[in-house]
This record gives C-alpha cells, sequence and structure tokens, in this order.
C-alpha cells in the first residue's frame, strides 16, 4: 500500500501533463529566483553591490591611512615625551573610535538600502502574481520555502519571471 502511494506521489510530481489538466487551486513562487532571475532583480543587486563596493573601498582607504598614523605615531614614539605620546596615542585611539561609528552607521545605511530595495521589487511584482494567480483561478500564492511537496504545474516561478522582464525590464526606478 505504502509502496502504491509512493508511485502515485512521483507519478504526479514526475508528468506536469498530468498534473496540469487540473489548474491549481494554490500556487507556488520561489521570491528568492524572481529576484537573483529577474532584469529588475538582477539590476537591483548590481546597484547593491555597487554601493557595498564603494563602502568597501572607502574602509580600506581609511584603514590604509590609519595603518600610515599608526606607524608614524610608532615611529616618532622614541623622540616624544611619555605625556605628549600619551595624549598623541589618545588622540589617535579617540579618532579610530569616530571613524569606527560613521563606518558602522554607513553599514547599517547600506542594509537597509538593501532591504528597501527588496522591499520596492516585491511590491512591484505583486501585482504581476496576482494577474498569475487570478488568470489561473488559485485562491492562493504559496513561498517555495514554506512548501514541502508540490506538483510541477503549481509552481510559477518562470511564467513570473518572463512576465516581470516584460512589464518592468530593469525596474528603471
Amino acid at each position: 500500500m505504502v509502496i502504491l502511494r509512493v508511485l502515485v506521489v512521483w507519478l504526479l510530481l514526475a508528468l506536469p501533463g498530468a498534473a496540469q489538466q487540473a489548474s491549481p487551486q494554490v500556487l507556488i513562487v520561489d521570491s528568492e529566483r524572481l529576484f537573483s532571475e529577474t532584469l529588475y532583480g538582477r539590476r537591483l543587486a548590481a546597484d547593491l553591490a555597487t554601493q557595498a563596493a564603494a563602502l568597501q573601498a572607502e574602509n580600506d582607504q581609511i584603514v590604509e591611512s590609519l595603518t600610515q598614523e599608526e606607524r608614524s605615531l610608532t615611529l616618532r614614539r622614541p623622540e616624544m615625551t611619555a605625556d605628549a605620546f600619551r595624549i598623541a596615542a589618545e588622540a589617535f585611539d579617540a579618532k579610530v573610535q569616530d571613524v569606527r561609528r560613521v563606518r558602522d552607521a554607513k553599514n547599517v545605511e547600506l542594509q537597509q538600502a538593501s532591504i528597501a530595495s527588496r522591499a520596492r521589487f516585491e511590491n512591484r511584482v505583486q501585482g504581476i502574481i496576482a494577474t498569475i494567480m487570478l488568470e489561473r483561478n488559485a485562491v492562493v500564492v504559496l513561498e517555495q520555502r514554506t512548501v514541502i511537496l508540490s506538483v510541477r504545474a503549481a509552481n510559477i516561478t518562470d511564467d513570473a519571471i518572463v512576465r516581470i522582464d516584460a512589464e518592468l525590464a530593469n525596474g528603471g526606478d
């Protein structure tokens, strides 16, 4: 009996033609694929990658500058009084802490920009997904990550990617 059930489930999953005869009431979409495979999602990801690379280049430049400043302070130490060195070292330490706070804030800004981009993407594609849902007489669309088992016909990700590219292109916001 168990073998028969496994065989039936396997046939339903393996034969998309059989599953497509009756339109599923529940559809599935892989939102990660939508973001990574559509023109719009790829443009947003590229924009974020450009911002991240610029931030990293800025960080690298700041690290190099601070390293040189620290090296200079170390080289000047033998010529300085203990009090003068302590004052210079404390000033350098304060500068490093200020730079760290600014860098942390910029990293948070980049993370927030990433979240906002993703939210904009999801808001813009939601109508397209809803249209596909209505065209297929479905009652709900689930995220792929929450689905344990389904027939292939229920997954609309490929169709959604084509439709998003056709309607939104690269998003041009």
